[in-house]
């Protein structure tokens, strides 16, 4: 195991070794085996963690009734667990006569902001970009024999036709949302499937999340599929995740396509200390998921990569919009600081009276911070700072372009979860209650610092000139004591520092 120097004793910038992939302990003697066999609700509860899309708790309940899942032949059957069409691990199939579903998720939404009433609205991928097909809602509820049976009220497009991958055939993000009737309003579904005919058998059974804690908390971070199989990035993970911690996050919700041994050990260090929660996820449909290909993959096809990230995003908000009134979405190599209050709770007190609406317009969906970019090679041009740890990522980047990127161009948003329907990366694409209204955030107030390599590759003919005449910016210094004792006490927990003496 290779070991982080806190101090290292050269002048010569160099950027330190990240610690080696910690191998097993070689076993003394024979392993201790466990011979205990799981009982059944136990594998049950242990596949249901595995796969939260699936109601195995429900249907390992209710299988051996016989008054229940309404089992007449001519219509309708429930689902067995074993007769369901999965795909790639988390996703069921639907084969309809137009065109095929993969579905990820179904989700209660009873916002009081939506104008359709209480809906279980279902996270999917659809191979069309303009629906036609009149699908249907079975719908199953604890207090129930027979199913609810709705037609499916819409489909919402998660994307935009100007983005790209406008055509059929190619796997788009949709929100489905199947309306309760008046009669069971006042309950809440276990499962859903989606059908195209009311008595169809479905080939689809997807758990309807809804858990709704007495209490709502402040923040909460989103993090989209970490792909970084072969770069190892957990020191700096470790400093971006005590620094949104520190700004105000509750929880860190992380989902996961492939990433580094080291990452995953620092994950796994997060989660037992209740501080993140990390979700595997695939890609749908014939995308490649072995590790390695599935790297070239979204390298390459960028705006299939792009619209896949809307599932999680949206994943993150339907399952958390009524434990945290705000989400936002951030990737781990860029944070929203504020300039003038100690965390984000104290920003959007100041900002909140400023962002009132004028009368007659939406209320705000959103609040934005602008970008701007600490680039490596800015930092690499003037060394090393005293007085920071030199494996601290962020701290050690104290040299930003002079200039922020155009308005609205890749900022970074709280997202107010009573508002928002449908989430983007950047913006809100649906907000419940009217039009999408968000708010850009003043320069003075807070920013979106983003640490990056280089420009983004769509404005690499702007970037030297973003670059030209670079500000020396020690705002995130404002937090540097309390981050430096974090980070250092989690590295020497992770044994990627040597303990104290």
């Amino acid at each position: 195991r290779l070991l982080l120097q806190s101090e290292p004793a050269a002048s010569t910038p160099a950027v330190p070794a990240a610690p080696a992939p910690a191998a097993p302990a070689p076993a003394a003697g024979l392993p201790a085996t466990d011979t205990r066999v799981l009982t059944e609700d136990e594998q049950v509860a242990e596949a249901e963690r595995r796969l939260p899309s699936l109601p195995l708790a429900y249907w390992n309940k209710h299988k051996n009734d016989k008054n229940k899942f309404y089992k007449k032949k001519d219509c309708a059957p429930f689902p067995s667990v074993y007769d369901l069409e999965f795909h790639n691990t988390y996703w069921q199939t639907f084969h309809s006569t137009q065109g095929v579903f993969h579905f990820y998720g179904a989700y209660m939404d009873a916002r009081n902001t939506s104008r359709i009433g209480p809906a279980v609205r279902v996270l999917a991928v659809h191979d069309r970009i303009k629906p036609t097909l009149a699908t249907h809602c079975q719908l199953w509820f604890e207090e129930r024999e027979a199913p609810v049976v709705v037609r499916n009220l819409e489909y919402k497009y998660v994307w935009n036709s100007k983005w790209g991958n406008y055509r059929d055939h190619v796997l788009q993000p949709y929100l489905l949302a199947c309306v309760l009737p008046a009669d069971v309003r006042h309950l809440t579904p276990a499962s859903v499937s989606i059908v195209e005919s009311p008595c169809d058998r479905a080939t689809n059974n997807l758990r309807v999340h809804y858990e709704r804690p007495a209490a709502r908390k402040d923040f909460a971070v989103c993090v989209k599929g970490l792909d970084f199989l072969h770069e190892d990035l957990s020191v700096r993970l470790v400093e971006w995740i005590e620094l949104v911690r520190l700004l105000g996050a509750d929880k860190i919700f992380f989902y996961e396509l492939q990433v580094h041994p080291n990452i995953t050990k620092v994950l796994d260090y997060y989660a037992a200390r209740g501080d993140v929660t990390v979700t595997p996820i695939t890609l749908p449909g014939g995308q490649p998921n072995l590790p390695g290909l599935q790297h070239m993959y979204l390298k390459k096809k960028t705006t299939h990569k792009r619209q896949m990230e809307l599932i999680p995003y949206n994943d993150c908000l339907y399952r958390h919009m009524y434990e945290y009134r705000w989400l936002a979405l951030l990737d781990i190599d860029e944070v929203i600081v504020p300039l003038e209050d100690a965390d984000w709770a104290g920003l959007l007190r100041r900002v909140l009276p400023l962002a009132a609406p004028a009368p007659g317009k939406p209320a705000r969906s959103s609040y934005h911070a602008s970008n701007l970019y600490f680039l490596d090679s800015l930092r690499h041009e003037h060394g090393w700072e005293d007085g920071v740890p030199r494996y601290m990522h962020m701290m050690q980047h104290v040299f930003r372009t002079r200039n922020f990127t155009k308005p609205g161009q890749y900022v970074k948003a709280f997202h107010e979860t009573e508002r928002v329907l449908a989430l983007h990366n950047h913006f809100p694409l649906a907000c419940l209650g009217g039009a999408c209204s968000s708010y850009a955030l003043e320069h003075e107030h807070a920013r979106l610092q983003h640490y990056r390599a280089d420009c983004v590759r769509a404005l690499s003919k702007s970037c030297g000139e973003l670059s030209a005449q670079p500000v020396r910016d020690t705002a995130l210094w404002r937090w540097r004591e309390p981050l430096v004792a974090r980070v250092d006490a989690a590295l020497r927990a992770l044994a990627f520092l040597p303990p104290h003496r």
